[in-house]
């Protein structure tokens, strides 16, 4: 690689210092709006010269010989513009003002605010060279999505995991959050979890976004780690004039029967003789809600009978406040010469208590044939919480944030030779200060098990009241995690065709990416000096509506979350601090990563139909990961640390074919790589005896390499649309997958771990976890996308428009053992929905914008357990969205919004469909506000 660098850069040198021809270039906008249109395809006639505008709508012609012209632009939606221009020793700036209106027959379009975006989307999903779905900030809008990770579920082949009823976590293709990368304009976002790479996509706001770009195929000069896809998430640029807009509203969420509050602001404008363009956008979300949730933990005894082991009724209330700001600036030099800066600045407050009622240890009681007479088990009843400060009010806070800074520069050097390269840094962090647990606990006592419905499985004891419950622990905990990025990219590209008369480019860079991800815990258990009593002596707070799931699980009684934020347990006096480093040491880590990267791409016109691009990347990555070595659970011994470095060569090749304008067809063969999480690879133990929970670090994991093949059809509308189906194939080797052993016991730790002591009393059973390689996994499927507004129609039916899409994925793994070390087979991939399908029907007129939104995804495989009655599965879900807009004038707009209106529950269930595993509900959200564009 350090060899390959200074030999590409003596190529371009002898390849441009004869430049003798010359430099066309421009801007493309809408001539009523005087926005950026990016995805222009602009030709010069005759010949086979072309090129397309960038997200700024800046475009550029190298090379261009002496001569006359036709200059020809053409951008769905809009009539088709054509000028003649001669090029005569001299560098041409040519600004180009786009018409709505494409004429369709004897129909003109007319565009109105949502067809305007589709239009925007479409023309750079076309332009592309890659597999992409495009979506424009106006679509967004055009979906009731408060959040990034809601808006990307309407995209073909994606499915997003939710937290708290928001989308969080995204799959692709079915492929685990893992592995797919998150980028904000091109740079990759760190993730603000402790022990994984997954983006939190409920951190950003939507209307902070201007467009998503998904990545379903790579080209050599992206990032290699998005086995799935990458998704880059792309802020607003600066306006070629001035734009303020401003976005109020308020909503309702019934669950907890408290308000929501949204608000915006963007402006944006250029200065200087418009050579300094400037936006800044803000956005403020307070959201007030909560969830019901009900868990279990299923397990089958000797004689094969299946009860719980384990039951949560849990009542969550959450207050999630999200605030966002962004600033983009570009300045332009000259034609040639132009920088810009962006930054973005997301941190959201996540303010929780949750009451927890647990029966625990369940156990058979058996007769002397066997058979189960009952069952004993403890009930326990913990409140969670914070410090009783005027700004947390006994809630527990978990404030996440994610910080991005990033200066670019675009040059053309000469009329052979562009350059452009990029500086950034990328910051994410997760802090949980002072969150308090306080748990009381009662002895072993009987306990009635009702499964005859295990979709609702209940649990209850007799007789028991709150003079039951005793102090068992009291606990506070504070823990931070950060990961931070610092980026840097250089690319050079210049006009080299092996064939005469055909378009030909040769593009060569580098790119380097120095991480470092830290988390360090502090968890320390408190011991009042003076009995504080049961939980019939203390201050409390009862429960007794009904749940959701019905009123049989209607929580009960437990301590006040004020009663725990005001307790002083920094007073020697009345509280006995100990740290408990079992809980913390073995989770605490440090991991430095670098990439360096190499690549070279050649785009090569065949002929005016047939296109392709070759490209080898080279990856070369090296980590050094420090984590504690904990001796019985709570003893440092020391740090172990873990340094390896390995070499990835990726080749590519895609394939492009216009049978005609607007119908394109694409194959694609990439290859990928997945590596592990961070704290996956440290080599850690993490025991923790009182929730008979053991988690393992495996240091011989290796990433993950995958082989991909893509065939894409795309036929787009005149009248803004597109019709699409393609398949998918990727060849998996040594993906990862998490094995769970929820019987896990003395004799197996003994056997996997033959030289460290052994946590698991005699007759115990832990639940185990270690992520692993299996050896190769299979995953093939097809998608088919339609989108068109329904023009055709007579009359109001013209103002009806169809967005739907629908993809099926199947996978097969090798290589995954149960918990007897036999090999399972008939495996799927862990994350691989085998359905999802998005339907959208809207309607359009001059003020009215109406739109139905359904979001439909499979069940699927979440995690393996150490057998298939262990195995836990995400359940099927259904959304069902609406939203409305109104015009009152041309700069008001009244909107209302609302979310879930199935009432979709969040549900896993473990083996068997009908064992439920967690059954968590949100109920609908509803918004109303006004917009205003001056």
């Amino acid at each position: 690689m350090k060899k390959l660098l200074p030999f590409l850069f003596m190529t371009v040198i002898s390849l441009t210092v004869y430049a003798q021809n010359h430099l066309i270039t421009g801007t493309v906008v809408d001539k009523s709006q005087n926005l950026s249109l990016p995805g222009a395809t602009l030709k010069l006639l005759p010949g086979n010269r072309y090129t397309i505008s960038n997200q700024f709508g800046k475009y550029e012609f190298l090379n261009v010989p002496d001569g006359n012209y036709q200059l020809e632009v053409s951008y769905l939606g809009y009539k088709t513009y054509s000028t003649a221009i001669s090029v005569k020793g001299q560098m041409l700036s040519i600004n180009i003002k786009m018409e709505e209106g494409a004429l369709i027959g004897n129909e003109v379009i007319v565009l109105g605010d949502r067809l305007r975006g589709q239009a925007k989307a479409l023309n750079q999903q076309r332009s592309n060279t890659n597999i992409t779905n495009v979506v424009s900030s106006d679509q967004v809008g055009r979906f009731p999505d408060a959040n990034i990770g809601d808006a990307m579920k309407r995209i073909p082949g994606i499915t997003m995991q939710n937290d708290q009823g928001e989308a969080r976590d995204i799959i692709i293709r079915g492929m685990a959050p893992e592995l797919n990368s998150v980028m904000l304009n091109g740079d990759r976002i760190p993730s603000a979890e402790g022990d994984n790479r997954r983006v939190q996509m409920d951190l950003i706001p939507s209307d902070m976004i201007q467009t998503i770009e998904v990545n379903k195929t790579l080209t050599s000069d992206m990032d290699a780690d998005a086995i799935g896809g990458s998704v880059n998430l792309i802020t607003r640029a600066a306006p070629n004039g001035q734009r303020i807009s401003l976005t109020a509203a308020s909503g309702y969420s019934p669950i907890r029967d408290k308000a929501t509050y949204t608000g915006s602001f963007i402006y944006g404008n250029r200065f200087a003789k418009d050579k300094l363009g400037v936006v800044l956008s803000a956005s403020y979300n307070d959201n007030d809600f909560g969830s019901d949730n009900i868990e279990a933990v299923w397990v089958k005894d000797d004689f094969d009978n299946v009860f719980i082991e384990e039951h949560d009724i849990r009542k969550y209330d959450v207050q999630r406040v999200r605030r966002s700001l962004s600033l983009s600036s570009d300045y332009k030099f000259n034609a040639k010469n132009s920088i810009n800066f962006s930054g973005i600045y997301n941190w959201r407050d996540d303010f929780e208590n949750r009451f927890r009622l647990r029966y625990t240890s369940i156990e058979p009681i058996y007769d002397a044939n066997d058979n189960i007479t009952g069952f004993e088990g403890r009930a326990r009843k913990e409140t969670k919480g914070g410090i009783d400060s005027e700004k947390v009010k006994s809630k527990r806070l978990e404030r996440q944030e994610v910080k991005n800074f990033s200066l670019r520069g675009e040059h053309l050097l000469s009329s052979k030779l562009d350059f452009d390269w990029a500086a950034s840094y990328s910051d994410a962090s997760e802090k949980r200060p002072n969150e308090r647990y306080i748990q009381f606990q009662t002895g072993t006592r009987n306990v009635n098990l009702n499964l005859a419905d295990a979709e609702l499985p209940e649990v209850n004891s007799p007789g028991i009241s709150n003079t039951n419950y005793s102090l068992r622990d009291l606990t506070e905990n504070n823990d931070f995690t950060e990961e931070s990025e610092l980026g840097f990219r250089a690319n050079f590209r210049l006009p080299f065709s092996l064939i005469d008369g055909q378009k030909g480019r040769f593009k060569f860079g580098a790119r380097l990416r120095i991480k470092e991800k830290e988390r360090a815990n502090i968890f320390t258990a408190y011991e009042p000096i003076n009995s504080i009593g049961n939980l019939a002596t203390l201050p409390t707070v009862t429960f007794n509506d009904a749940f959701v799931q019905g009123p049989q699980f209607a929580p009960g009684t437990f301590v006040n979350a004020r009663y725990l934020g005001i307790l002083n347990l920094g007073d020697a006096n009345l509280f006995e601090a100990e740290e408990e480093p079992a809980e913390f040491l073995a989770l605490n880590y440090n991991a430095k990563e670098s990439i360096t990267a190499a690549y070279i791409r050649y785009d090569q016109d065949i002929n005016d139909k047939l296109s392709f691009i070759a490209g080898l990347r080279l990856e070369s990555t090296n980590i050094n990961y420090t984590g504690n070595i904990v001796e019985d659970e709570e003893d440092l011994q020391g740090e172990r640390n873990l340094k390896n470095d390995y070499l990835n060569i990726l080749p590519s090749l895609t394939l492009k074919y216009d049978i005609k304008d607007n119908l394109i067809v694409r194959a694609a063969y990439t290859t990928s790589l997945a590596r592990p999480n961070y704290y996956d690879l440290v080599p850690y133990f993490n025991s923790l005896p009182s929730d008979e929970e053991l988690s393992v670090g495996n240091a011989a994991l290796k990433a993950a390499t995958a082989n991909n093949f893509d065939l894409m059809i795309e036929n787009y509308f005149k009248s803004v649309g597109i019709i699409s189906g393609g398949v998918f194939y990727k060849n998996i080797n040594n993906f990862i997958y998490t094995y769970r052993d929820a019987q896990y016991n003395t004799a197996k730790f003994a056997a996997d771990f033959p030289s460290d002591n052994n946590p698991i009393p005699t007759g115990a059973n832990w639940n185990f976890t270690q992520r692993r390689n299996g050896e190769a996994v299979n995953v093939y499927g097809f998608e088919i996308a339609f989108q068109r507004q329904l023009d055709f129609l007579p009359g109001f039916l013209k103002g009806f428009g169809i967005y739907t899409n629908y993809t099926h994925t199947k996978s097969k793994a090798k290589g995954v053992f149960n918990a007897d070390g036999d090999l399972r087979t008939d495996v799927p991939l862990p994350g691989t929905a085998p359905n999802l399908f998005n339907a959208s029907l809207s309607y359009e007129t001059k003020k009215l914008v109406a739109r139905l939104s359904y979001n439909f995804a499979d069940a699927y495989l979440d995690e393996l357990g150490g057998e298939g009655f262990e195995d836990r599965f995400y359940d099927k879900q259904s959304f069902l969205d609406a939203n409305a807009s109104y015009k009152l004038t041309n700069k008001v707009r009244l909107f209302g919004e609302a979310n879930n209106l199935t009432n979709q529950a969040l549900r896993y269930y473990q083996g068997s469909k009908e064992r439920t595993a967690q059954l968590e509900y949100y109920r609908p959200r509803y918004t109303f506000g006004l917009k205003y564009d001056f």
